[in-house]
């Protein structure tokens, strides 16, 4: 048994191994080598003899497999020569549709095999909806669409992974036509999702049911920007969407239902043994509560689990933890081998793996199994530390404590009830004092963890740490949690130092750097000095309900290392610019705040045009003045803060949205400069911005438009580059650059040192 189930977890291991060396591959070998590839190597599985070959030929197998669903994955998406198409779709909306205000987003399966139909999901946005669209019903719709693609940034997460991984091949919004029509409306699991989530609303009121929602069936659409930082910084993230643990719950609950019937009606064991009824009540009832929450991928592996040991007590057989987990692993690899670019794949599957390798029980009793209790968390703690900074670019150290309150709260009664509730839904003088009573206990908690969030530690990241550290602080972790008996067990503490004290590459005194966000339409700038940090705008709010803030400009704040903020410049109130500053204010509440429109702004803000200049670090910031035309109203856009940002080697401009009438009514003198000068292209390329004489008094060496991909304005126009060009600027554009990285060093003139989208080191990017 011991050899079968080493080989079964070597095996799992050499799986994994295979399908994750492909996703560093810039470029996918042709599918017919790989196929090829993989059924030789499958056939010197089966037929070696010697562990060291097989094990090859099994990671071999499986990098070829996971090569064959890349290729497919990447020809369904939508042709890059019919960007921008009309088509009309007919299809079926899967999941959850997201409302926020009165636009609706949501994903849909399109049906027909016609060249003009996506070949598989198809993420749409429909502005403005007045009949909007519900889980499980047919539409035809207008619909304009284009290949997946988003920002790419520091710290930032990858849209176009992320539609790799979940099969969307297309994404756009829904043209106002009269072909859009409803179809039909059938019954299926989201829809029950859908009235489920809608009956615990009318419960206890859209804000308190917004946790429960996500317990019970896994809708997250009420939570917030602020809800889901104060999961991140807490370390519950993993409670919210509806843990593995949650389902091994419900499967607990049908063994009890199943044991209460037995004892009720005894003369059933003489149909069907009870242990067997106990078993299959246990599968049943966490297959179900796994369809109502969504079948995420530690649903699936809790599930794949839970089937196994039923399927083994069938059989009289018994299954270790190991082999459960190691086969659950190998069925999701087999089935979708691209799960591995899911960062629910690492630490769903690593986490338990650590827990069952170094967290195995040695005492009984409820001291002993406190103690374990509290050995598991720290354990868990640890040991995603180092993964959560290689995936997300921050971890909490609060965690623990948190997790030591909310984890049995929410597994062993907020969920019990709610799934309670949603039971007797049908009866609402029975489920809504369920709903409240699971509300009640869920807002004392979540103060306590809004309070825990501000603690010390909640929040910590590192610059943009290597794959290298990352590993070995794992290792660290796990030699850390060894069993008892281990020489120097402690010394695992000393593998996190490379990534706990990264070297540190500030700049000198008088050198600064500035990041140019890939927001999309939008503008987001973080400038450091060599003990300071300026954002300079904060980017768009976004329809799905989140803004470039919470999204891009914090977490890449976090990667890079370089917080807290000490200052907000928000240019002007329009929302590509200050969507995400309500984001940042929350997070770095003593950064003072200016704005050349702060009436605009939902925040405490100074006028720009009052704040005298300042020095950080031998590096001076000073507004620039842009006139006002006497009696006349002058735009939003020529009232953003135009901030000069001179260092010892060379000057950054940062101009908001001003156009060229503000253009020209500023000093040439004062425009003109000795120092090599970089600039953002005003108003992100607009041909109304960049004004010729402007241009030849500030005379930049390299210019930056922030712009979204495709976006409906044209922006840069192809004018604004050729005008850039003419003084001698080198120009780059953040939607085929992706964030942009520029160093001003003190002995040197600037440099653009980084682009995050090129080279194009993933296969899955343009």
């Amino acid at each position: 048994m011991l050899r079968t189930r080493l080989s079964l977890v070597t095996l799992a291991i050499a799986a994994v191994v295979g399908c994750t060396a492909v996703q560093g591959l810039a470029q996918l070998p042709p599918w017919e080598l790989s196929a090829v590839a993989g059924i030789l190597a499958g056939l010197v599985a089966s037929v070696s003899k010697r562990t060291w070959l097989r094990l090859a030929a099994v990671t071999c197998a499986f990098a070829a497999w996971t090569a064959v669903h890349g290729h497919r994955a990447m020809d369904a998406r939508w042709p890059a020569e019919r960007e921008g198409d009309d088509i009309v779709i007919e299809g079926r909306v899967t999941d959850l549709p997201r409302r926020i205000g009165t636009d609706i987003s949501f994903v849909m399966e399109p049906q027909g095999s016609a060249p003009s139909v996506p070949r598989g999901r198809v993420r749409l946005t429909w502005y403005r909806a007045k009949a909007p669209p519900r889980a499980c019903e047919r539409w035809r719709l207008d619909v304009r669409v284009r290949r997946p693609r988003g920002g790419v940034n520091p710290g930032g997460g990858d849209a176009e992974r992320t539609a790799l991984q979940r099969g969307i091949v297309a994404t756009g919004y829904v043209r106002e036509s009269r072909a859009n029509e409803r179809l039909a409306a059938p019954v299926c699991v989201d829809g029950w999702r859908e009235r489920i989530a809608e009956g615990i609303d009318a419960s206890v009121g859209a804000h308190d049911a917004r946790i429960l929602k996500a317990l019970a069936v896994g809708d997250t659409r009420g939570l917030d920007a602020a809800d889901w930082d104060v999961a991140r910084a807490t370390g519950v993230s993993h409670l919210i969407a509806i843990s593995g643990f949650h389902v091994g719950v419900a499967a607990g609950g049908g063994v009890i239902l199943a044991r209460l019937l037995y004892a009720w009606l005894p003369w059933l064991a003489l149909r069907l043994p009870r242990p067997i009824a106990q078993a299959t009540a246990g599968l049943a009832i966490s297959a179900s509560y796994g369809l109502l929450a969504g079948m995420s991928l530690p649903t699936v592996r809790t599930l794949l689990m839970v089937a196994v040991v039923v399927l083994a007590g069938l059989g009289r057989r018994r299954a270790g933890g190991p082999s459960l987990l190691a086969f659950a692993l190998l069925a999701v690899l087999v089935v979708d081998p691209l799960a591995v670019l899911s960062a629910g794949f690492w630490l769903s599957f690593g986490g338990v793996g650590f827990l069952m390798a170094c967290v195995a029980p040695r005492s009984a009793g409820l001291r002993g199994l406190l103690g374990e209790m509290l050995r598991a968390q720290a354990a868990m703690t640890v040991a995603l530390l180092p993964l959560s900074l290689w995936l997300f670019g921050t971890a909490s150290l609060v965690g623990f404590p948190a997790n030591l309150v909310a984890a049995p709260l929410v597994s062993f009664v907020v969920v019990p009830i709610t799934l309670l509730g949603c039971a007797t839904l049908a009866m609402p003088m029975l489920s809504g004092p369920l709903f409240h009573v699971a509300a009640w206990v869920m807002s004392w908690q979540w103060r306590l963890l809004e309070l825990m969030a501000t603690w010390p530690g909640g929040r910590i990241g590192v610059p943009e740490g290597t794959f290298a550290a990352t590993a070995l602080a794992t290792l660290g972790a796990v030699w850390l949690f060894l069993p008892r008996g281990m020489p120097l067990r402690g010394y695992g503490a000393l593998l996190f130092l490379p990534l706990a004290c990264p070297a540190r590459d500030e700049p000198a005194p008088g050198a600064f750097r500035a990041w140019v966000l890939d927001v999309g339409q939008g503008l987001a700038v973080v400038v450091r000095t060599r003990s300071h940090t300026l954002v300079y705008d904060a980017g768009p709010a976004y329809a799905g309900g989140g803004d470039a803030g919470a999204g891009v400009v914090l977490p890449a704040i976090t990667a890079l290392g370089i917080g807290p903020v000490d200052r907000l410049v928000i240019s002007h109130g329009d929302s590509d610019h200050a969507g995400g500053a309500g984001s940042i204010v929350r997070r770095y509440p003593e950064a003072s705040r200016l704005s050349g429109e702060p009436a605009r702004l939902r925040l405490d803000a100074r006028h720009c045009s009052r704040a005298p200049s300042w020095t950080w670090d031998d590096v001076r910031f000073r507004f620039l003045p842009v006139p006002m035309p006497p009696g006349e109203k002058t735009k939003g856009n020529d009232r953003s803060c135009v901030l000069a940002i001179e260092g010892a080697g060379g000057r950054l401009l940062l101009t908001g949205d001003i156009g060229k009438a503000a253009e020209r009514r500023m000093d040439p003198h004062g425009l003109a400069s000795t120092l090599p000068t970089v600039t953002t292209i005003a108003h992100h390329g607009s041909r109304h911005s960049s004004d010729a004489a402007w241009l030849d008094a500030v005379r930049p060496r390299f210019s930056i438009a922030s712009a979204g991909w495709r976006n409906r304005f044209g922006h840069p126009h192809p004018s604004v580059i050729d005008r850039h060009a003419d003084v001698g600027a080198d120009v780059f554009v953040t939607a085929r650059s992706g964030a942009i990285r520029i160093d001003f060093p003190r002995d040197a003139p600037p440099r653009v040192a980084r682009e995050w989208r090129r080279p194009a080191d993933r296969y899955w990017r343009e």
